[in-house]
């Protein structure tokens, strides 16, 4: 008989080799390693120059790290607007997608990787103006996770972007969902949310999908006091986290809470291991210019000018800086860089649009005493700063301003100012003026239409839901005017969450 040999340990390490091999990130076409779920970490740190060395010890077949690195790249322009990037960008994301088609058909990882290097090309050229491809992108990422979603109901992080998508696609205005329908996109808010909530729990995507939510919640419906503590208790939890800071400081401006915007930004992380964020400095003139600190908001827009290499933001820039200069009263000084205005960057940002199209109307004389004056209410109102804004305001009534556009504006800021001191029975008359005076100026003004979603917010809060609908209604009612897409985006999303 034949005698049974015990296997030497040679042979034992060849059959745990067999074993393991397909299990880890060299043999298979998509896994994580503990080498790239740091590189993930600190790409979501924005520390990009160790994210890169760490993927370049990677597998350079693996799915992930062709992911990943083509999530650095976007990070990278997003925040450098460097323009010859973008270039070599749109050639690698097309290599970038061949190699990943190549990879394992059956993986759930497949699609979800697909689609969000179809999004990371498409952010990049809405970055630099190319809208119509970066549409393509956005239809084919959708369609990728829709698909990703079906075929594999169990996989998380397909819901990250997907849940992002719906909510855009529920929130189209009224006059493009049939844009919507022929593309075959389909998707409302809740679901969108409810898709978010999902992705929440894969614990490595946690803290992005967090986040995400609350940009969601801040920039897409309404950034509630529950929203507020989520943001704070996920910044104070990962206080070696630049993104996280950036983005908290971006929403509390977007929220009018300038001093907790500056909180952010002078306890963000510092360091040669962060990728370099000029827009910083910018952030930071604009919360110094809303505290009626021009000098030091001038000391930081020079600042931006001057490490900035990008084309968006330079119009925006020397717009602030004219502010700045004739707020603290020196019009000549003011007055160049007004000018400036129209001949430097791109009108790609709705910030630029808004500075070249202000440029266009003041460039030859400025502001009026009465625009000066709403002008230093608007700016204190955006920042939070309502006793300042108060103050400014006092001494004036609508009858002191000759023209219908500034009695309209004085109306709409004084109702904005009493909004955000939490006394929204004071502000329903002036939002009805506002909407009163606008519909009789013939032009086309923004302050009917932003009045209107204020009062929608107003009644949806004191829970008159058929009063909301109707404010929500008007506001999207309003054809023409600078802040359309995002008014309209607004009012379309919150009269989706009524099941409208």
């Amino acid at each position: 008989m034949k005698r049974i040999q015990t296997p030497g340990p040679c042979r034992v390490f060849l059959f745990w080799l067999c074993l393991v091999l397909p299990l880890s990130g060299w043999a298979q076409d998509f896994g994580w390693t503990p080498g790239l779920q740091r590189a993930y970490a600190d790409l979501m740190k924005l520390r990009v120059a160790d994210a890169r060395q760490q993927l370049a010890r990677e597998n350079p077949h693996n799915g992930l790290t062709i992911w990943l690195a083509d999530y650095a790249d976007m990070i990278t322009l997003l925040i450098s607007d460097d323009e010859r990037g973008y270039d070599r960008k749109s050639k690698l994301q097309e290599q970038r997608l061949e190699q990943l088609e190549t990879l394992d058909q059956k993986s759930p990882w497949l699609r979800m990787t697909q689609a969000e290097v179809r999004l990371h090309g498409a952010f990049v050229k809405l970055k630099f103006g190319q809208e119509v491809s970066a549409c393509w992108d956005i239809i084919k990422a959708c369609k990728l996770l829709a698909e990703n979603a079906r075929e594999f109901p169990n996989f998380l992080p397909t819901f990250k972007a997907l849940g992002v998508l719906h909510v855009l696609i529920g929130s189209v205005p009224d006059n493009y969902t049939w844009v919507t329908r022929i593309i075959g996109l389909r998707g409302d808010v809740k679901q969108g949310l409810a898709e978010l909530d999902r992705a929440r729990q894969d614990p490595i995507f946690r803290i992005e999908t967090e986040l995400i939510t609350l940009l969601v919640h801040a920039y897409v419906l309404k950034f509630s006091e529950t929203d507020e503590k989520q943001l704070g208790q996920l910044v104070a939890q990962n206080p070696d986290n630049l993104l996280l800071h950036f983005f908290g400081a971006t929403i509390h401006m977007k929220n009018g809470q300038g001093d907790k915007a500056l909180a952010f930004l002078k306890n963000r992380p510092t360091g040669s291991a962060y990728l370099p964020m000029p827009i910083i400095d910018n952030i930071l003139g604009d919360i110094y210019l809303q505290k009626g600190n021009e000098t030091e908001a001038i000391t930081h827009y020079g600042q931006f000018l001057r490490t900035f290499r990008g084309q968006n933001f330079l119009k925006d820039a020397h717009y602030k800086l004219f502010l700045s200069y004739w707020l603290s009263g020196k019009p000549n000084t003011a007055l160049p860089y007004l000018r400036h205005v129209m001949d430097v960057g791109r009108t790609v940002t709705e910030s630029d649009k808004a500075a070249q199209k202000f440029a266009e109307a003041h460039t030859q004389k400025g502001l009026t005493p009465g625009q000066t004056v709403l002008m230093q209410a608007r700016l204190a109102t955006d920042g939070g700063f309502t006793d300042r804004a108060l103050t400014v305001l006092k001494p004036w009534s609508e009858t002191q301003f000759p023209t219908l556009p500034d009695r309209a504006e004085f109306q709409y800021r004084l109702g904005r100012i009493h909004q955000r001191r939490n006394t929204p029975d004071l502000s329903v008359g002036p939002f009805l003026r506002a909407i009163f005076l606008t519909d009789s100026a013939d032009a086309q003004l923004s302050f009917g239409a932003t009045a209107a979603l204020q009062l929608g917010y107003i009644y949806e809060k004191k829970r008159q839901i058929p009063v909301a609908r109707q404010f929500f209604k008007k506001a999207l009612s309003y054809k023409k005017h600078e802040y359309k897409n995002s008014i309209d985006n607004k009012a379309r999303a919150a009269l989706n969450q009524m099941g409208d």
